[in-house]
């Protein structure tokens, strides 16, 4: 079963704001690249992506945030580039969110140890309540810093592996939406199914005058008598010798639902 869940790419800066630069360097520039190969991989794997901007456009922090609100997605990932006070002095990529123990930061971890394979050192998830992009956004947001574009090797690696970077980026995403939404089985108990609602009801009833946790399922043209919805199959089994005792025909289903 395909799991739905939509993606929204923040290439971080553009237009007026380049974001850091180094040598003629733009992180604007890079990060665009980098957020249009990401979706690409994202498509790959059947997840929808949508995009604060696909031109060299300036949007505030905030604007963007609200821009990710208003788009409906359910993750929020701003692409950004690093750099120090001194060139050089630093590299690896990391990434923020805007704080521990959440979805973003799972998402963050994935994605930081899919872009340490590409040959990233991998600097951490860093806590940044701050920011603007992930304390205004209403679903989970993950910062990422992919290199720093003040480094000649991190530099290199972008330049070279750009398609594995955004790959790796993607499934790191892609990772965590499986983790986070994974379809559960239910063992259901049906003691009957009817083409007439009414009689179905009836039966409903019956059932939970005398305890059981009944409910109509309609399925196929049917209207199904079911009680129960458990993932412990032996829990399910219980049920289904108490409801054989007060003299139904049953059997017993399954039923999914994804988290």
């Amino acid at each position: 079963m395909q799991i739905q869940k939509t993606v929204i790419l923040d290439p971080g800066h553009g237009g007026s704001d380049p974001g850091a630069t180094y040598y003629g360097r733009q992180e604007k520039d890079d990060v665009l690249a980098l957020a249009f190969n990401v979706g690409y991989y994202l498509e790959q794997l059947g997840v929808p992506v949508l995009y604060t901007r696909v031109t060299d456009t300036y949007d505030t922090p905030y604007e963007k945030a609200m821009i990710g609100n208003a788009s409906g997605a359910d993750y929020f990932v701003s692409l950004h580039r690093n750099a120090m006070p001194v060139p050089g002095s630093a590299s690896g990529i990391e990434s923020l969110v805007f704080e521990e123990g959440s979805e973003a930061a799972k998402m963050a971890r994935n994605i930081n140890a899919e872009l340490k394979q590409v040959g990233y050192q991998n600097l951490g998830v860093i806590e940044r309540p701050g920011l603007v992009v992930l304390r205004k956004t209403e679903m989970p947001a993950v910062l990422v810093e992919a290199g720093f574009i003040d480094n000649d090797v991190d530099n290199e690696i972008f330049d070279r592996s750009s398609q594995a970077i955004a790959k790796a980026i993607a499934d790191g995403i892609y990772q965590t939406i499986q983790e986070e939404h994974q379809e559960l089985i239910y063992y259901q108990i049906q003691t009957g199914a009817y083409r007439n609602r009414e009689l179905a009801e009836q039966e409903v009833n019956q059932l939970k005058s005398q305890g059981f946790p009944a409910y109509l399922v309609y399925e196929d043209g049917w209207y199904k008598v079911r009680a129960g919805a458990f993932q412990d199959v032996s829990n399910a089994a219980r049920l289904e010798q108490s409801l054989r005792q007060y003299g139904y025909q049953t059997i017993m289903v399954t039923g999914r639902r994804v988290e």
